[in-house]
């Protein structure tokens, strides 16, 4: 099974959590009324009947919110499983104060089973984790036991038992934690046959490439066919839409943007094979694996690049941008971790723009419009948002666009935003209103006043005082009068002494 599978499918995994804690929810609100019936009737009561329900309230709480966490299915499905995991050692350490409210037994030790050791072999059942992931989340559950052990001797002045005693019922609950292995194991290997299983059209998933808040990127190969493919999946929780599948003007909003998108020429934007929604509305669609990094990727590992290779790299992003300004198509998401510096064929630091007009959280605000590519939609990402962007105008155009790439630029050249702001709607207040230091004061190296002077256009507060094209913008990069260019031979030579390629990521 290769490695990036998750443990199950994301729907599964929260729906199957959500039923654990309400069982467990109800199984204890249930126990605490009967406890204090039967006490109340003359049964022998816990030694400390208020610390036991305070202990079974909490866990009846915890269980509630856990149930809500998994039915709201917000989380990525990583985050959702840690969760998950880190749920069942709380519960573990209710069940196990509640175990050591008073002394332990002494004539026959492991008479009754506890009900940690039955939590922790039941519950990889209902939370496929990976086996060492889940076998350490046991061995916590395990020492949540002891523990209590302790403190109930510490605090509540429990007498201390023979060492024989206290080691068998320290062992039941590690035994327990060993034997839930096997359902962990069973579990994954049944999860990992449904994933396998798992395809969008005539594609079948193979390895999870990436995950985020918005959906995944897997690897996935066709069935038909020997080329390699990569698909992004976009859950539709992502999009503010509820459960189930999305609505017909979605649908065919999405299936326009999508075919538009193919349909573009430049070498320069992902091709996009095919596209389509599952029934359960997770949009996804197919594009052609790369082979490198994006440009987020490269600043973060390696530093800002020279001048030289900075307009290498944009003006093969003018390329795609025009394209689509000709046809009428505006990105509005333009920033580093969208364009992807790759070896195409014998060509290296070959740029691909990702994401082209695919799948925008704005849309459910304007699902009923015919356009294309409507006005002031799609918001992007703070960071690199065109002033007219945050300022909610709806006369947006490819000058957006051309605000971002040099915000792109500016990245590039630096490594540094052009502005910084602990909140997005403070990040998109600078971008609307402060001045952008130039990029020579905080780039630690020469830049070229020339090529400055480009990039301090691309980052006009008035679109009009922009580049008007994406065409004018790479004749501006191209004659800023830079000593060399950024030749191929440079291009190899970088990628063969920092990046092992062959990797299609």
């Amino acid at each position: 099974m290769p490695e990036g599978l998750p443990s199950e499918p994301p729907r599964e995994l929260s729906r199957r959590l959500k039923l654990a804690s309400l069982a467990i929810a109800a199984i204890y609100g249930v126990s605490l009324v009967l406890t204090n019936a039967l006490g109340a009737a003359g049964w022998p009561a816990s030694p400390h009947p208020g610390l036991h329900n305070l202990i079974g309230a909490s866990i009846v709480v915890l269980s509630a919110a856990m149930a809500w966490v998994a039915h709201r299915d917000r989380l990525p499905p990583a985050r959702l499983l840690d969760v998950g995991l880190g749920y069942e050692v709380l519960v573990a350490a209710g069940i196990s104060l509640q175990d050591n409210l008073g002394p332990v037994a002494l004539a026959r030790p492991l008479h009754d089973i506890s009900w940690l050791a039955i939590l922790i072999v039941l519950f990889p059942l209902v939370v496929a984790a990976p086996p060492a992931k889940g076998l350490a989340a046991s061995l916590l559950a395990a020492s949540m036991w002891p523990l209590a052990f302790l403190a109930g001797i510490r605090w509540l002045g429990n007498p201390v038992p023979p060492a024989s005693v206290a080691v068998l019922n320290f062992l039941e609950n590690y035994f327990a934690a060993a034997l839930a292995l096997v359902p962990t194991l069973i579990v994954r290997q049944l999860a990992a046959d449904v994933q396998k299983a798992r395809r969008m059209g005539s594609y079948q998933l193979v390895e999870l490439l990436a995950q985020g808040g918005m959906g995944e990127v897997w690897r996935a190969r066709h069935n038909m066919l020997a080329r390699p493919a990569a698909i992004k999946l976009v859950r539709g929780h992502a999009l503010g839409l509820g459960r189930g599948a999305p609505d017909e003007s979605l649908l065919r909003r999405f299936e326009r943007e999508a075919q538009a998108t193919a349909a573009l020429h430049s070498p320069h934007t992902v091709e996009l094979y095919d596209f389509g929604v599952t029934a359960d509305g997770t949009f996804y669609y197919v594009m052609e694996i790369l082979d490198g990094l994006d440009l987020e990727q490269l600043v973060r590992r390696f530093g800002p690049v020279p001048p030289e290779r900075a307009v290498h790299l944009l003006l093969q992003l003018c390329d795609s941008l025009a394209d689509a300004h000709a046809v009428g198509l505006v990105h509005r998401d333009v920033k580093p971790a969208n364009v992807y510096a790759c070896r195409k064929g014998l060509k290296y630091d070959f740029v691909k723009l990702l994401d082209f007009g695919l799948v925008k959280p704005a849309w459910r605000d304007h699902v009923g419009d015919s356009s294309l590519t409507q006005e002031g939609a799609v918001p992007g990402t703070p960071a690199y948002l065109a002033p007219e962007v945050a300022l909610g105008s709806l006369d947006v155009d490819g000058r957006a666009d051309l605000y971002a790439a040099g915000c792109v630029a500016y990245w590039l050249l630096t490594g540094q935003r052009v502005f910084e702001a602990k909140s997005a709607v403070q990040m998109a207040v600078a971008h609307a209103q402060a001045t952008p230091v130039p990029p020579s004061r905080r780039a630690g190296r020469p830049i070229p006043p020339a090529l400055e002077e480009v990039v301090l256009s691309c980052l006009e507060k008035d679109p009009g005082r922009r580049p008007a094209t994406a065409d004018e913008l790479a004749r501006r990069l191209s004659e800023c009068g830079l000593e060399r260019a950024w030749s191929q031979e440079d291009a190899r030579a970088w990628w063969q002494a920092n990046v092992a390629m062959g990797t299609g990521a």
